[in-house]
């Protein structure tokens, strides 16, 4: 083999040991890595003296590299992580603001750099950054005022927070909170403890101004458009473009521009990074040429690569450095270091070193669907140029000109629409049909227009208002795409060979190729376009135990039907369980309506998901003990209260209603006595979901038909709660599972150790949903469910509650 095809060889290699690594549960002992490190480059030595075999050297070596790289990598990021006996302390921390402070009525998000910690008066070691809340409410024993003054980043603290190991909510095909705090290098979080002020309090800003100055530099603007700009979602736009300020979209409009496909252009993504490089090289090119001293000292062609690159570098760190933005710093850099090393490489060639050096700096960029989306962007356009394109002469004049610029970007446009959907769907389960006729007016708007004058506005501010009229017009246009009702095709998520296959489709059809090979690509991606979705047979149901933190969600699936018990807390002002994990699980899963929702009572760990849901997808029905003046169920006429003797049959599954009764509706009692418990039997076993039910509903029920409550699974009464799971109880309903959901470190304590106890005695196996994620399965003992945390499990993950 050639030299060059020995470099490609070991390039890919490099990639495949990356991946390799980043497959693993756990992390092997530290002197593996040193070994496979030391191995790995002898094979690369030894790939110098053997010619013949040089590329199976390099390829095995390379592959050795990159596994042994990132396994080093990794354990020097699990080493920063916080200690577990750490968790809940009062800490006095000193340490720095970081980033760009997030403000609400709650209180303030931030990011710290701590220096030192203590606990006790001992110092003790934290990791380098944490993500702090700084809350106004309620916090056990105390009232926490919030921050005194707004937070500015470089401003040093001295603090008391109670902190926590990072731990994210696990469902099928999720988001991976985790992941992303282990790539941003957060090593944990919490929250600001004491209160400003108080007598004793350790609490104190320090220093106002200290380092950090470019972070500085992106809050006084981003408080300088937001005093311009008083259109929310135009100011948000044009802090998201000048300093990456991603937070300041507003929550539907993400949906808006993820309904349209350019959500990708609302972030300083590889897009924008490149275009600015573009610009700012043709400036210097254009300056440059004014000055022959300039052009003898330095060739305009290397001055402009370079000045390029520069570029690109100062917006991506204006930008706050993110990841998507370095991943295309560090490609434009091996682009430029290839050209003034005088080397010219096939653009495939350029595109395989650009990736090996992105995961060299970062090698969980393999796991971003950013990365792979702008890499296969550029692969396809390569890939679909004819083999000789048509040169249109200058003596045809400037419309001819003209045309053949435009025809080119529409047929840029329309390979990278058609040849990134598999793509798409892989990643997102969505489609937008009307994002070819969104991006071919976004694109340039937002590249050529929004971006460079939010650029310009930071050195004249009144740029800010030409760039907030653009966006607002640039809005309104999306928004007449977005109200089609066939604007958005969602589908649920697909089986890895029907990804494949969808992929090889999408890329057959931007080939040059005559089209009856490139029809071909039809029934490729249909299985992609309308996976196959996996239903229980006729007279057996299947149901989810959603993890949702501290609250209930469980859906239930018999073969024709989907009935959701409860939804979840509400987290904030702008996110609940319903918009983070419902919608999202459900889509995921094919389902496009819910049969019958059913809120078992009016806490807001059990409802505070609803709204979202009622907005997000068809519920043909509603059933609950809410009363009816219940903001819910408001503009719903069709709402049943629950009670107990109501039963219904669906595809062979029976239904029962056990409580409450008619009698419980007429006097008053707390919420948790009134939660609807509904018991599921099917030829493949039995559930019981029984809400926040405490021990006088349990017997109640018990007294009423004790053989009634007799069930393979038991989702636990009040999340393992002292006040619930009484041993009569538990005696009658004799699960050989019982499901807890709760949260991570619980404020209320649950499941209680007690609780868990009389469980253990009883020979019941535990389902935790902070140590198991969601819990997937049908009832039978045979089969005993499926945790997502444990069959997705990788290193970086936290290591919870069996």
């Amino acid at each position: 083999m050639k030299a060059g095809g020995a470099w490609l060889a070991a390039g890919l290699a490099w990639l495949l040991g990356c991946a390799m690594q980043l497959q693993m549960a756990a992390l092997w002992p530290a002197p593996w890595s040193a070994w496979l490190l030391g191995l790995g480059t002898c094979l690369a030595v030894l790939a110098w003296f053997a010619p013949r075999h040089a590329w199976a050297l390099l390829a095995v070596g390379a592959l050795l590299l990159g596994f042994a790289a990132t396994h080093l990598r990794a354990e020097g990021r699990l080493a920063d992580g916080l200690a577990a006996e750490l968790e809940g302390q009062d800490l006095v921390v000193t340490g720095t603001v970081a980033g760009l402070p997030r403000e609400s009525p709650d209180g303030t998000r931030f990011l710290f750099d701590t220096d030192r910690a203590t606990w006790h008066g001992q110092p003790v070691s934290l990791p380098a950054t944490l993500s702090l809340g700084w809350y106004v409410g309620a916090d056990e024993d105390m009232l926490l005022g919030g921050p005194a003054e707004a937070l500015r980043a470089g401003q040093r603290w001295r603090l008391t927070v109670r902190l926590k190991r990072n731990h994210g909510l696990m469902n099928p095909h999720g988001f991976d909170l985790e992941l992303w705090l282990w790539e941003q290098g957060i090593g944990g979080g919490g929250y600001v403890r004491a209160k400003l002020g108080a007598v004793g309090d350790s609490t104190a800003k320090l220093v106002d101004r200290q380092g950090h100055w470019v972070d500085r530099a992106r809050q006084d603007w981003r408080d300088a458009i937001n005093a311009r700009i008083t259109d929310p979602t135009a100011a948000g736009v044009l802090a998201a473009l000048a300093i990456g300020d991603q937070a300041a979209i507003e929550r539907d409009d993400w949906d808006l521009f993820r309904s349209t496909g350019v959500a990708h252009l609302m972030s300083i993504s590889g897009l924008h990074v490149t275009m600015f490089a573009w610009l700012a090289g043709l400036l210097v090119a254009l300056l440059w040429r004014t000055q022959p001293r300039w052009m003898l000292a330095l060739p305009t062609p290397t001055a402009a690569r370079w000045g390029g690159l520069l570029a690109a570098a100062g917006y991506a760190l204006l930008a706050g450095w993110g990841v998507p933005a370095q991943r295309t710093v560090w490609m434009i850099a091996a682009v430029v270091l290839l050209r003034q090393a005088g080397v010219r490489w096939p653009l495939h060639a350029v595109l395989l070193l650009a990736a090996v050096v992105v995961t060299v700096l970062d090698p969980w960029a393999l796991l971003q669907a950013g990365f792979w989306l702008s890499f296969v962007a550029v692969a396809l356009l390569v890939a679909s140029e004819p083999v000789r394109a048509p040169l249109v002469p200058a003596a045809q004049g400037w419309r001819h000109q003209a045309w053949a610029h435009l025809r080119g970007g529409l047929r840029t446009q329309l390979v990278a629409t058609a040849g990134l959907a598999p793509l798409s769907m892989a990643f997102f389960q969505q489609l937008s049909l009307v994002g070819f006729a969104a991006n071919l007016v976004a694109i340039p708007v937002v590249t050529l227009l929004i971006t460079p004058l939010a650029l310009l506005g930071v050195l004249a501010p009144p740029l800010w208002t030409v760039a907030a009229w653009c966006a607002t017009q640039l809005n309104r246009y999306l928004h007449l795409l977005a109200d089609r009702p066939w604007a958005l095709w969602q589908v649920a998520a697909a089986p890895p060979w029907a990804v494949l296959v969808g992929l090889l489709g999408g890329l057959l059809v931007v080939l040059p190729l005559p089209w009856r090979l490139r029809l071909l690509a039809l029934p490729l991606v249909l299985p992609l376009l309308a996976p196959p979705l996996l239903r229980p047979a006729p007279g057996s149901f299947e149901m989810v135990a959603a993890d949702v933190g501290q609250g209930t969600a469980v859906l239930v699936r018999t073969a024709g039907h989907l009935l959701v018990y409860d939804t979840g807390p509400q987290y904030n002002r702008d996110a609940d369980a319903g918009g983070r994990v419902l919608v999202p699980l459900l889509r995921a899963r094919g389902e496009d309506h819910v049969d019958l929702l059913m809120l078992s009572h009016r806490d807001a760990d059990h409802v505070g998901g609803a709204a979202t849901l009622l907005r997000s997808l068809p519920v043909a029905a509603i059933r609950s003990s809410l009363g009816d003046e219940h903001l819910l169920l408001q503009s719903r006429p069709a709402h049943d209260r629950c009670l107990a003797g109501q039963h219904w049959e669906w595809d062979g599954v029976r239904f029962d209603v056990l409580h409450p009764t008619a009698e419980d509706y007429s006097r008053e009692q707390k919420s948790n006595a009134m939660s609807c418990v509904l018991r599921v039997q099917g030829s493949n076993g039995t559930a019981l979901l029984t809400g926040d039910a405490e021990a006088a509903q349990e017997a109640a029920m018990l007294e009423r038909d004790a053989a009634a409550l007799k069930a393979d699974v038991l989702v636990a009464p009040h999340h393992g709660s002292r006040t619930s799971s009484t041993p009569a109880f538990l005696d009658a309903v004799a699960p050989h599972t019982a499901v807890f959901q709760a949260g991570y470190r619980s404020r209320y304590g649950h499941p209680a150790p007690d609780v868990l106890d009389r469980y253990r005695e009883r020979g019941i196996a535990l389902v935790r949903s902070d140590g198991c994620g969601a819990w997937t399965g049908p009832p039978e003992p045979a089969a005993p469910g499926e945790c997502v945390r444990q069959k997705q499990r990788r290193y970086w993950h936290h290591r919870g509650n069996p």
